[in-house]
């Protein structure tokens, strides 16, 4: 079921937004190299608890089978694509680093991911970030009242592969709202004029998974770190959306 959502809703939704892209841009500055992606959850939970809001990564779960989560932020390093666990991993001269960050704010979920740069990273490295950022700018460009969600996914496929990459199947955006988890699925791929039909009110995060060799994944024993299965790296950012009679409005921005 979609939920459109109030103006007054929305207001909420913005401010959530708002703490995210804070505890991004914090983490931003702070990862370089030796930085471990446990001092780098540490930050984001501190960022949190200053701004009464709390993360809705720690302690998730989907299934009995699956432990919960036990971070604040998703922390994944070049070839892991999305829900890499932080440890004591130190970060490396030439890594891309992915932070994925989710915060409840006054009954309200905020979401969004960076893959950023570690010191100086190869011209290999740095197209796949461009590409991966266009991809979202493309993905967010077609989330426009009127369209469905298969224009969204259709664009991003569409642009990532026409540069070479592949994105992953089986992952994806996701409507947020109360939940972190909300119906309609966006995935990355698509065709045209299918799905779900995009209506003022619509809330949702578009999330480009991009990989730089093949789009086939495997999960780690940890249960959750997903990378790929080619070793080749990876990129991923995110951003929450609303759909508005103007096109969509990124709710997690400064």
């Amino acid at each position: 079921m979609i939920v459109l959502k109030s103006a007054a809703e929305l207001a909420i939704m913005r401010e959530a937004g708002r703490i995210v892209a804070r505890v991004l841009e914090a983490i931003r500055e702070a990862a370089r190299p030796g930085v471990t992606t446990t001092e780098l959850d540490a930050l984001a939970e501190r960022i949190l608890e200053q701004h009464n809001a709390r993360p809705v990564f720690k302690g998730y779960t989907f299934s009995e089978e699956i432990p919960p989560f036990p971070a604040t932020i998703t922390a994944s390093v070049n070839e892991e694509l999305v829900h890499g666990i932080p440890g004591s991993r130190r970060l490396r001269e030439g890594d891309l680093f992915t932070a994925d960050c989710g915060c409840l704010y006054n009954g309200f979920v905020g979401d969004a991911a960076i893959t950023i740069g570690i010191g100086t990273i190869s011209p290999e490295a740095q197209r796949l970030l461009d590409v991966t950022n266009e991809a979202l700018a493309v993905g967010i460009a077609a989330a426009k009242a009127g369209n469905r969600i298969g224009d969204v996914s259709a664009a991003i496929q569409c642009y990532v592969e026409g540069q070479g990459y592949n994105v992953v199947r089986g992952y994806g955006g996701h409507g947020v709202g109360r939940t972190m988890h909300e119906d309609p699925h966006v995935p990355n791929y698509g065709r045209p004029n299918r799905g779900t039909l995009l209506r003022p009110g619509m809330t949702f995060a578009i999330e480009p998974m991009v990989l730089q060799g093949k789009k086939e994944v495997i999960t780690l024993e940890d249960r959750w770190t997903v990378v790929a299965k080619d070793g080749k790296l990876t990129a991923h950012c995110e951003h929450t959306i609303a759909v508005t009679d103007n096109g969509a409005e990124i709710l997690t921005t400064l």
